[in-house]
């Protein structure tokens, strides 16, 4: 069954970038692993067979390693079986059962006569015997890695019924130099931490970079000459506008929703009350009118309400109240200190970081306070940050050698580093670039 063309115009994602679906057999039936159901699941297993192409295994491995880092897919080495398979035809069920492989993937990717990279890929259903995705994407060899975590997106959807998190960058701080003489660069890079760049030279300060909703604007704070400023900046054509100066800011407003308003928290006479801005007209709205500090404000995925820290009961504690002020409901009532929150992009979690007996722990709670459950725990973890999909969390642990960006699922179940060429720190996870 060679692979089909589209029936219609292939959409332009980005780039030059272009799909077609691959027409096949579908599925009788859908299999979605239930991702939320708690922490006791077990891993699908997938056997990836290597693509065919001069590309083919470049983009074999950036999909492997993926979802090696998934927690709940499992890769599995296609072996013999897989050696000798047409990426164009079904392939053998019956070997594929006796590894225990519940999905099989078989594709190609290479140039064309035109100079562009073509990649195709099927996702075959063992037990059902039938083709349950096939996509094809034709674009500048450049966007190869990106065509490689798109595809382990469409199958860890098909797979899990979960929105993917492999086409993704991270904003974090850079950091090098001496502890006492630290230079601090704001850098990106895709979430594997391939692709790094440098958006700042490290003339000045920086920290706490937050993602806009289009995943194309960071705001950031920058400590110069100048009293702290926050910046705006869009990272494809480095374009950059001060939102404001806050002499009493301690981290960078965090968007909302619509991306139309940042929340943000100001201090004055050692009190911090949070506020909102209208980035339109730059007007401010005061939310918070306390004797305390509140701080670290995050909205939830709707818009409605607003998660922050505050010290109002006597020691750092996480609240929630309506995103236009008001009372605020305490949340947190564990063991420790409680700090950094951050609505996960699901709404069905709060991350944040609980100091407690000389450790440092990362965990998530429900909105209400119920199911608090600490995903890692050490010396010194803090600034979680969600991926995009609500199932992960990504976070900086300091370490006698400089601080390491690190992730986990949101069940605590396996823990990945993510490497950088040296300290890093304040993380932020992207929005799905597609």
């Amino acid at each position: 069954m060679p692979f089909a063309p589209s029936r219609r115009a292939a959409a332009a994602l980005f780039g030059g970038l272009a799909l077609a679906p691959l027409f096949g057999r579908a599925s009788s039936a859908e299999r979605y692993l239930d991702v939320r159901g708690g922490g006791n699941f077990t891993p699908v297993n997938i056997a990836i067979v290597p693509f065919a192409g001069d590309s083919g295994p470049a983009m074999t491995t950036i999909i492997v390693n993926n979802f090696k880092r998934s927690v709940f897919i499992n890769p599995v080495d296609a072996g013999a079986a897989g050696a000798a398979i047409n990426p164009d035809a079904a392939p053998d069920m019956a070997a594929f059962r006796a590894l225990n492989a519940q999905y099989v993937v078989a594709g190609r990717s290479g140039r064309g006569p035109d100079g562009r990279m073509k990649t195709e890929f099927r996702l075959w259903d063992v037990a059902a015997g039938t083709q349950a995705a096939g996509q094809q994407y034709v674009t500048d060899p450049n966007n190869s890695r990106r065509v490689a975590h798109i595809v382990s997106d469409a199958i860890f959807t098909k797979v899990t019924g979960e929105k993917g998190f492999f086409d993704t960058r991270v904003a974090f701080v850079d950091e090098t130099g001496p502890r006492d003489n630290r230079r601090k660069r704001l850098a990106i890079m895709d979430q594997d931490g391939a692709n790094l760049r440098y958006l700042t030279r490290g003339d000045d300060l920086v920290v706490t970079p937050r993602f806009s909703p289009n995943a194309q604007e960071l705001t950031y704070m920058s400590f110069g000459a100048e009293d702290p400023r926050v910046f705006l900046l869009n990272i494809d054509n480095g374009q950059r506008e001060v939102v404001g100066n806050f002499p009493g800011m301690t981290f960078s407003p965090r968007f909302s929703p619509d991306g139309q308003r940042v929340v943000m928290s100001l201090e004055q006479n050692g009190v911090a009350n949070l506020y909102s801005m209208d980035l339109r007209s730059r007007t401010t709205t005061r939310l918070t009118d306390s004797s305390a500090i509140d701080t670290s404000p995050s909205y939830s995925p709707d818009g409605a309400r607003i998660c922050f820290e505050s010290d109002r009961g006597g020691t750092q504690q996480v609240y929630v109240m309506g995103a236009s002020g008001g009372g605020a409901t305490r949340i947190s009532f564990g063991e420790g200190r409680y700090s950094t929150p951050v609505w996960s992009p699901k709404g069905d979690y709060i991350a944040f970081t609980r100091q407690a007996g000389g450790k440092f722990g990362i965990g998530v709670m429900k909105p209400d306070g119920s199911g608090e459950r600490i995903l890692a725990d050490g010396f010194h973890n803090e600034g979680p940050t969600w991926a995009p999909n609500g199932l992960y969390v990504m976070f900086f642990r300091e370490a006698a050698g400089g601080s390491k960006l690190f992730m986990t699922d949101v069940f605590g179940r396996a823990e990945f580093p993510i490497p950088t060429p040296g300290s890093a720190s304040d993380p932020s996870w992207s929005p799905l670039l597609g």
